[in-house]
């Protein structure tokens, strides 16, 4: 192969700098031309956006919008007398790092990292105030369910759990999502944990489905089959805990707070069921066919799925080792749950166990554990969360708020209806600046109550529709919950969609709620 020639290396010289140019070939006795000043400039600037271009660290523009909302917040908007400059400084830390999980300056978790930095380098918490939040039992128990759904896809249950479905309602998309809400409205009575729900049960499930229709987390695949599934799921699991007392542990905490504050409820388990019933089935019943309009799946209808499952089920044989030992030990895991409080054992324990016996027998290994990313990186960022609203709720922040309202409706003498609906509703929205569903009910729900209360609202209503809500916020932002950290957690819907779809189901559901249980709970004289 000849050498290229002058000419040519100058031709591409000058293509790679992004200019037109003519080269003329260079006579024995002249000397070569100088390039011209433009070209030379053009040629840096081209060299400067390549550099720029290959930046790897923070998005720019979104982390100074990030900045720039937090050092907003924190000089330039008043501070309440009552809240101590630790807390609002704490508040503006806390905007800034919601910023960054909506903009995403920085993945999830390397952004919560920063920002837990920034709390301890600023001197706003103490380190082991900063950190304290990794100690949640519900941070670990999220953990855990993702190594559940590892041991469910290793050994290849949750394949042939999702060919059973598909077998059975895997005609459409529709059907399968209307499959998997009424399977846990069946279960939830007697597995009081959503999050041990969707981690050990139904994300596995989802995931086996859609990787089957090859839709594939993080991939604009997702949208095939997965993302909707998991919203669908996710939304529809706010309906499923309300149904029954027992159905999450929240509901349990907010009967107890209630009767704290002269409220007892009577026949706790029927009383709460016949209040819930008619509102939550419908909500329910409607939730996938919303976002089937909303977030549609582009897969639609499959007909000749459930021949396919048939097929692959006689391909994989009988039901194996590793698959019979993972049956077991989530029957013995769920079995604890029911459980749990008649042998004191805190529902994370029970999970604990569950992954020990797991990986005892073979089914996991250590490095199954270790290569499970997103267990690890959602250890850290909805660890630094539910750290920061518990010091918030410490700090006082959130009692600042809610002693604002009630002084709010005070003044405007309002009747009960009115500041009924006006303190429901800023109960739910104030989730936005949660990282749980029981921190929520700990830090605010006897505040509410009680302002309720002062209200001259119905005791008993008043309790009900608090705990309700409870349930139905799990699912406004990918942070709200555990289980929203698990389904979110799984790569397939990303985060805009999470917020969006987030706040508008929110609305749907409350209409549902306010347009049928306002006429119910007339009936059952609630009020």
């Amino acid at each position: 192969m000849s050498n290229p020639s002058t000419n040519d290396i100058e031709h591409q010289h000058a293509a790679d700098a992004g200019v037109t140019a003519t080269v003329a070939s260079p006579s024995p006795t002249a000397p070569l031309a100088s390039p011209s000043p433009t070209a030379s400039t053009e040629r840096n600037a081209v060299r400067r956006r390549r550099r720029f271009l290959l930046w790897t660290g923070a998005k720019p523009i979104p982390l100074l919008a990030c900045i720039a909302i937090g050092v907003i917040f924190r000089f330039a908007v008043p501070k309440p007398s009552r809240v101590s400059h630790q807390a609002w400084q704490l508040l503006a830390i806390f905007l800034a790092t919601i910023a960054g999980l909506i903009l995403g300056p920085l993945p999830i978790g390397s952004w919560a990292f920063v920002c837990l930095t920034v709390t301890v380098v600023t001197k706003t918490l103490t380190f082991a105030a900063a950190i304290a939040g990794f100690t949640n039992q519900v941070i670990w128990l999220v953990v855990a369910s993702f190594f559940f759904s590892r041991g469910f896809m290793k050994s290849g249950l949750g394949d042939r759990i999702a060919l059973y479905f598909v077998k059975v309602l895997g005609k459409s998309t529709l059907g399968l999502a209307y499959g998997l809400a009424l399977c846990e409205l069946l279960i939830c009575p007697a597995v009081p944990s959503t999050t041990a729900r969707a981690g050990g049960v139904f994300l596995p499930l989802i995931k086996s489905m859609a990787a089957a229709a090859d839709s594939r987390p993080k991939e604009s695949s997702a949208k095939k089959l997965g993302a909707y599934l998991v919203q669908s799921q996710l939304q529809c699991s706010g309906s499923s805990s309300a149904m029954f007392l027992t159905a999450a542990g929240q509901n349990l905490l907010c009967i107890q707070l209630a009767k704290s504050l002269g409220v007892n409820v009577p026949n706790q388990w029927i009383t709460w069921f016949k209040a819930a019933s008619l509102p939550a089935l419908l909500s329910l019943s409607a939730t996938p066919f919303i976002l089937y309009k909303l977030f549609p799946p582009e897969i639609k209808e499959t007909p000749d799925a459930p021949v396919l499952a048939r097929q692959k089920l006689e391909q994989m044989g009988p039901v194996k080792r590793n698959e019979w030992l993972m049956i077991g030990t989530m029957l013995l895991t769920v079995a604890l749950w029911i459980s749990g409080q008649a042998l004191n054992m805190a529902t994370v324990v029970a999970a604990m166990l569950g992954l020990s016996i797991l990986l005892l027998l073979g089914v996991l290994d250590w490095d199954d554990c270790l290569s499970e990313k997103t267990a690890w990186d959602t250890l850290i960022w909805f660890g630094v969360l539910v750290g920061m609203a518990s010091q918030l709720t410490t700090l006082g922040v959130v009692s600042w708020i809610s002693d604002g309202v009630a002084k709010f409706l005070k003044s405007l003498s309002l009747g009960w209806p009115a500041s009924f609906f006006i303190l429901q509703a800023a109960y739910f929205f104030v989730h936005y600046i949660f990282a749980s569903q029981t921190a929520h009910v700990a830090a605010l729900y006897s505040a509410f109550l009680g302002m309720l209360l002062a209200a001259k609202v119905p005791g008993l209503l008043a309790a009900l529709a608090l705990a309700y809500n409870t349930n139905l916020f799990g699912a406004l932002t990918h942070y709200s919950s555990a289980q929203c950290v698990v389904y979110c957690g799984g790569g397939f819907v990303k985060l805009p969609d999470v917020f969006r779809l987030g706040i508008m189901m929110a609305l749907i559901n409350i209409s549902i709620w306010i347009l049928v249980a306002t006429p119910w709970w007339k009936i059952l004289g609630l009020y």
